[in-house]
């Protein structure tokens, strides 16, 4: 019987130096050979899903953690932040002097200072998931990040800010009751990013609407994540793979717990579901 695949992206099917194991791209081309579909579902806008990403043969994706979804280009579903909200988010993260990226399937578009106070914060993020002795840069993390766009727009799908502590996280809370706040890089206090979105999205809500879109059962869904992002999914699909370097509340929820990313822990897990 073929099944439904959803891959989180980062942590799980790239490293956090935005490498992909070679294995992960081998267990995607063969899976899909045996007739399964295979789909992205991340918290990355479309403009963050690079070529190397779709060579790999995917069906589609799930991107802004749920606010947008494609089926072989066909856009089923795209939800994004309103001009009026964005401007707000903009003017507000700007008063308080925290750096940020907007993120749209057109493009990322960074605030003035994000390359700068934003480089030691990914290298943070980058040593947390393992990698001890990395020199990360943020164009090296976002390659087409855009240092000179427009901030006020309407296609964006989430925002993400730096903190500059845990509490920027809650203000944001209480500034926009009309949007979904979150943080990642860190669980409460240690926390890197606070993030805004649309209200009422996640990645679950989406395969929902993929799903409805195929015609398709939740029974034949396998979803694949590392992080507290990806538990809504993990809990919605029949079977929910957590990746060993992933945090110790998906681990413990998780119908099966598989290695780290860069010990080939996606083709491992292929391997252990009988998908390849």
């Amino acid at each position: 019987m073929s099944k439904i695949l959803f891959i989180d992206v980062d942590g799980t099917l790239v490293d956090y130096d935005n490498n992909i194991p070679q294995s992960a791209v081998e267990a995607i081309k063969i899976a899909r050979n045996n007739g399964h579909k295979v789909y992205i579902c991340t918290g990355r806008s479309k403009s963050e899903v690079y070529q190397e990403l779709w060579d790999m043969g995917l069906d589609g994706m799930i991107g802004g953690n749920g606010s947008y979804v494609e089926d072989k280009n066909n856009v089923v579903m795209h939800n994004t932040i309103t001009y009026e909200q964005c401007k707000h988010i903009v003017d507000w993260l700007h008063n308080k002097k925290l750096e940020f990226y907007l993120e749209s399937n057109s493009g990322l578009y960074a605030s003035e200072n994000f390359e700068t106070v934003g480089q030691p914060v990914i290298q943070e993020y980058s040593n947390r998931k393992g990698n001890l002795s990395n020199s990360l840069t943020v164009r090296e993390a976002f390659p087409d990040m855009l240092f000179d766009g427009e901030l006020y727009r309407d296609d964006v799908n989430k925002v993400s800010f730096i903190l500059n502590s845990y509490q920027d996280h809650l203000d944001s809370i209480d500034e926009f009751p009309d949007l979904n706040p979150g943080t990642w890089g860190g669980k409460g206090e240690i926390a890197l990013f606070g993030d805004l979105g649309v209200k009422n999205i996640n990645k679950a809500s989406a395969i929902s609407s993929l799903l409805d879109y195929l015609g398709a059962d939740i029974k034949d869904t396998i979803a694949f994540g590392d992080a507290n992002v990806d538990i809504p999914m993990l809990e919605h699909c029949n079977i929910g793979v957590a990746m060993g370097s992933g945090g110790q509340k998906i681990k413990e929820m998780a119908d099966i717990v598989t290695d780290d990313v860069e010990k080939d822990g996606l083709y491992k897990a292929f391997k252990t579901l009988n998908l390849i």
